[in-house]
């Protein structure tokens, strides 16, 4: 192993061990962070000293970079502490690998404070009008997790010549921009994020009125005529680690909540019973099997990221294989551990459904990633569609 790869290896080991040693913390915390609908001020400030916000920025504006793999592992390990802090690290990191698409000045200013957080959310009817020297945006954007602690806010927007016809590209596809902006431009709405699961994410509502962006702050993302930074992990699009981060929210929660049933099941005895449960046949096989099932959907998701890794080394570029095969992957690792937690939280009888126990919380917020686009069954299709020979739609991939 050459210095370089050693030194990678070892910041992506001590970035693990960090995000492992926040798990009882946030595990404690998960009440309030619920509650509270955001990460609390000590949460957030446990996370930051553990730099869990810049896992995938840069390493030229103090990021750690890590490889897809590396990266996946610290998502899994928050999770298993609380669902919500592991999605909020996953979405502001895929946010942040932005930071390769713009100048290094606007990176710094962006990502320079050791607490920077950039979220964005979906923006349908936003649009960005030409004008001297940048734009005028005008929309509002929802699901925006981690706006509440975010100090940035992205604003992907349809562009517009100043005479209102439509940018497009030479293929005539239409063109948008992600206009970065500091979040007290923006309008919140934090009565929207009223949900089932999740709800520690705090993905509210933002919204801007004629604002100016200047064309330093405005960039494409996934541009190859854009991108700056040389690193392997920026021939990545963005889609592909929040698809792997996603999964392992689902793992890590999934994780934990067959870790509580254990627990649970070493001494419960069912009532009016006289045997443990953990003595019980039934009990026994599904423990058994959901813990296979976990092992073997993030065994075969880490195995395709490695494999991908490899590929996007040699190649300097992710193709569309690759893509296809880290959807198949992700989506699996979501249903697998959607259904674990089903099975497990039915074996801890009605100790489960009470709101002061980690089981019910967990369920919920599996369910929620589950629902996510990340987790549509419709993407097993797409993989099918493309190991047939047709072409699928390059947009879930």
């Amino acid at each position: 192993m050459n210095d370089m790869a050693s030194e990678g290896t070892a910041v992506a080991t001590a970035c693990l061990a960090r995000a492992r040693a926040l798990i009882p913390l946030l595990a404690a915390a998960a009440p309030r962070i619920e509650a509270a609908s955001a990460l609390p001020t000590d949460v957030l400030d446990a996370m930051h000293a553990a730099g869990m916000f810049r896992l995938l920025l840069p390493r030229s504006v103090g990021g750690y970079e890590l490889p897809p793999s590396a990266y996946v592992r610290c998502i899994e390990a928050i999770a298993m502490g609380d669902a919500s802090a592991a999605w909020c690290v996953n979405q502001a990191s895929g946010c942040s690998m932005a930071a390769a698409y713009v100048a290094p000045a606007v990176a710094r200013e962006v990502w320079g404070d050791l607490r920077a957080v950039l979220a964005w959310g979906q923006g349908p009817g936003a649009r960005a009008v030409r004008t001297d020297g940048g734009w005028r945006v005008t929309g509002t954007w929802s699901f925006a997790s981690g706006s509440r602690h975010a100090t940035w806010l992205g604003a992907l927007t349809p562009c517009f010549h100043e005479d209102g016809t439509p940018v497009r590209h030479p293929d005539g596809r239409a063109w948008d921009r992600t206009m970065l902006f500091p979040r007290h431009l923006a309008t919140i709405d934090g009565d929207v994020w009223q949900v089932m699961g999740l709800k520690g994410t705090g993905s509210d509502t933002f919204s801007i009125t004629d604002l100016f962006i200047d064309d330093a702050h405005a960039l494409t993302r996934e541009s190859a005529d854009e991108r700056r930074e040389p690193g392997l992990l920026y021939r990545y699009q963005a889609m592909q680690l929040y698809a792997g981060g996603f999964s392992c929210v689902a793992l890590g929660a999934a994780r934990g909540l067959l870790d509580a049933v254990v627990a649970l099941m070493r001494g419960k005895t069912q009532a009016w019973a006289t045997d443990a449960l953990r003595d019980n046949n039934a009990v026994q096989s599904i423990l058994g099997y959901s813990d296979a099932a976990l092992k073997a959907a993030r065994a075969g998701l880490l195995t395709v990221l490695d494999d991908v890794w490899l590929d996007v080394s040699a190649a300097g570029t992710i193709s569309i294989e690759n893509r296809v095969a880290i959807r198949q992957a992700t989506t699996f690792a979501i249903h697998t551990a959607r259904d674990v937690a089903f099975h497990v939280f039915h074996e801890a009888g009605s100790t489960a459904i009470f709101a002061d126990r980690p089981f019910e919380r967990r369920l919920r917020d599996i369910s929620s990633v589950a629902q996510h686009l990340q987790g549509r069954r419709t993407h097993f299709e797409v993989v099918g569609l493309h190991m047939l020979g047709g072409s699928p739609n390059l947009r879930w991939l």
